[in-house]
């Protein structure tokens, strides 16, 4: 069975020439394939019957050629194939993810405006792929708040402890133990909490913080528990955190290797795929690359 590859869509931009770089040594570590994909956007007044998935010439095309110089000579690459495609970016990019293990993009590409922090393809990409998918960001970002303590690589993952997915807790231990980094879990509980109360009711007693924040510990213990088996090198610890969960993962994106995120799984009353307000923002502000992990397959 072959191993599906990493793949990476460029367009020219030193954005993308980020993530190339990104995607290169995420191939090496995985021993996977690298794909590189450039997708000829088409005008925007084109006709829909246009911007269907169309192959084109990866020889004839420049942007591909500036990849290949790119990395000529370079030693210890993984297989490395090129794909040139026609068609409406948004639309081709998630379907790259089909056949991948991972999709690597760049944080903005050549359209939008400058003032962008995230194109709209990656956000799409991000929101569609059947794949995870890693955004790199511009370096430079400011992330304000206290930035975690401790020496060596890191990987911080966003951990519901209401209910965790655990297809983006798995990505996030085995990420981590492809780097030899501890794995720092991010579990966010409501706070102040604000608890309803009808006309007459009387006040409910005054809840300690120092307990929510040990019964979060203790939740998110017992979701790590399995995955610590399963990953035994991979120093974990878990972060009970007041409040808003995106500020808490941003903060802890300062000096970060990957921040590990899952997307909303699709239900009755909401249908498509949806990204999540945590994700989102995440992928605006964070100073880490961002992983962003489709929910598991429900179960039987």
């Amino acid at each position: 069975m072959s191993t599906l590859p990493v793949v990476v869509a460029v367009d020219g931009s030193d954005d993308s020439l980020r993530a190339l770089e990104w995607a290169v040594d995420a191939a090496r570590r995985r021993s996977a394939p690298l794909r590189v994909a450039h997708v000829r956007q088409y005008a925007h007044w084109a006709q829909p019957e246009f911007l269907a998935a169309g192959p084109a010439d990866p020889q004839d095309d420049p942007v591909l050629e500036r990849v290949r110089a790119h990395l000529e000579g370079r030693a210890g690459l993984p297989a490395t194939e090129y794909l040139g495609l026609e068609g409406a970016t948004s639309a081709l990019l998630p379907e790259l993810g089909a056949t991948a293990q991972l999709l690597v993009l760049g944080s903005r590409g050549r359209g939008g405006f400058a003032g962008l922090l995230l194109g709209s393809n990656s956000m799409t990409a991000a929101r569609d792929a059947e794949c995870p998918v890693v955004v790199v960001p511009r370096p430079g970002r400011e992330v304000h708040g206290e930035a975690p303590a401790g020496p060596g690589p890191r990987v911080v993952v966003g951990l519901k402890v209401d209910g965790p997915d655990e297809a983006t807790l798995e990505f996030a231990f085995a990420e981590a133990a492809r780097r030899g980094a501890r794995l720092q879990a991010i579990a966010a509980y409501p706070w102040p909490a604000q608890p309803w109360m009808l006309p007459g009711e009387l006040p409910p007693p005054i809840v300690d913080q120092d307990v929510i924040a040990d019964e979060a510990r203790v939740l998110a213990e017992g979701f790590l528990a399995p995955h610590r088996e399963r990953h035994p090198d991979v120093p974990t610890e878990p972060v009970p955190a007041p409040g808003d969960a995106a500020g808490h993962l941003v903060a802890a994106s300062r000096g970060a290797d990957l921040v590990v995120v899952g997307r909303h799984r699709r239900h009755l009353l909401a249908p498509a795929r949806m990204m999540g307000s945590v994700a989102h923002a995440v992928l605006l502000h964070s100073a880490a690359p961002v992983a962003v992990v489709p929910p598991a397959p429900p179960e039987d």
